[in-house]
């Protein structure tokens, strides 16, 4: 029985309203974990089929012919067997003769890779296979003709045409390149107009006026910083198109906002009595800020570095704006070549009608997520492991 004197009708009003607003958050968080496990684990089941391919044993006679043509394999082949062989595989032959020259005149067994419609069969995908050749290969599988191996041309190779020749080192090797342009840009730039900022501009209209912009750049659309970037680096200043150079100056003016702004929040967090302190030792401001504020903030800004590289890295917006969406079938060796980027390979593929690119894209998604999971854990540690404890 209710106390009347002690009992208030609000207090069981609010206790009821907190029970429902922890039910609609508990609620929440289940819904969104459930999503995130459900994206996970299709990514993960279509992606991990992508890191074997199947390869066929071949008794195959070597002879000057295959030099100079090397489709004239089929005439020495069981037809259907020929059909299996991928025509990448096919066209490397030549090359593979000249690096052993000792083949010629022998019979030789060599592994040749399949095809993409013989490796989708194998893994239980769609294909365009009869059902003749269905039965053929399934023998072939129990024999042992047909075995999977690592699919090591996933990471040596650039992309192609050919679904089963497709690899993503081009683009991971265009990303590391964008992303050093990227860094060595955006992180000085924006760490010392960050200090300048704090520590020795003036607080008037002028830079509140700034900073007011800063935070507003920190929050507009990715796509506009790629228009920005094909207005004044490629129209204006004619930066070549499709270069890791113009990717990472456009991702380095969308950085840049991000970067200051946390490096700016690292310096507030250090006492104003440090730099009391040193005002008292005599020291002048640059030498407080060199010498004290700069390296207790020091890992603060790394982290808020670090975090806007990873989602400099995982752009495609802007990058697809200044062209770095090419066909790449070769890695670059330059800033000033053509590239393409992790997130644009991803994007391309995902829209290729063949099969075998879903399982590509699903391994392409995981490299990606795994190295922004990583440099995003980089930076976690280094905010744990320096960060000075007051």
């Amino acid at each position: 029985m209710k106390n009347d004197y002690f009992y208030i009708p609000q207090i069981e009003k609010r206790n009821a309203k907190a029970k429902r607003f922890h039910i609609l958050v508990s609620s929440a968080i289940i819904t969104t974990m459930a999503f995130l496990f459900f994206f996970l684990f299709t990514i993960i089941k279509e992606g991990i089929p992508a890191f074997k391919q199947s390869y066929i044993q071949v008794d195959i006679e070597i002879t000057q012919e295959l030099v100079e043509n090397p489709y004239a394999i089929n005439a020495t082949l069981d037809k259907d067997i020929a059909k299996f062989i991928s025509r990448s595989w096919t066209r490397s032959l030549p090359s593979q003769i000249e690096k052993n020259p000792d083949w010629i005149g022998k019979t030789v067994s060599l592994s040749a890779l399949t095809n993409a419609d013989v490796d989708q069969y194998l893994k239980g995908n769609n294909h365009k296979l009869s059902q003749d050749q269905q039965q053929k290969l399934d023998k072939m599988y129990e024999d042992g003709i047909i075995e999977f191996k690592f699919n090591k041309i996933f990471f040596t190779t650039g992309d192609s045409k050919i679904p089963e020749n497709a690899g993503f080192f081009s683009a991971m090797v265009g990303s590391v390149l964008t992303m050093l342009v990227t860094m060595l840009i955006a992180v000085p730039i924006g760490l010392m107009t960050a200090i300048y900022l704090e520590e020795f501009a003036p607080d008037n209209k002028f830079t509140q006026f700034i900073e007011i912009n800063i935070n507003n750049l920190a929050a507009i659309p990715s796509i506009l910083f790629g228009l920005l970037g094909l207005a004044i680096f490629i129209n204006f200043f004619g930066v070549p198109r499709s270069t890791p150079f113009v990717g990472g100056l456009t991702l380095a003016l969308m950085s840049l906002p991000i970067i200051i702004v946390s490096a700016k929040a690292a310096l507030k967090t250090v006492p104003e009595s440090i730099r009391q302190a040193g005002i008292g030792l005599g020291l002048t401001k640059w030498q407080i800020t060199r010498d004290h504020v700069f390296p207790l903030a020091l890992p603060g800004m790394l982290t808020g570095s670090i975090i806007a590289l990873a989602q400099a890295l995982g752009e495609t917006a802007p990058l697809i704006i200044v062209g770095m969406i090419a066909f790449v079938p070769d890695a670059s060796t330059s800033i000033f070549n053509a590239a393409t980027v992790m997130p644009a390979q991803i994007y391309t593929w995902s829209g290729m009608p063949e099969g075998m690119y879903i399982e590509k894209t699903s391994a392409a998604i995981m490299l990606l997520l795994g190295v922004l999971l990583s440099l995003n854990a980089i930076a976690i540690y280094l905010r744990k492991k320096f960060q000075p404890k007051w």
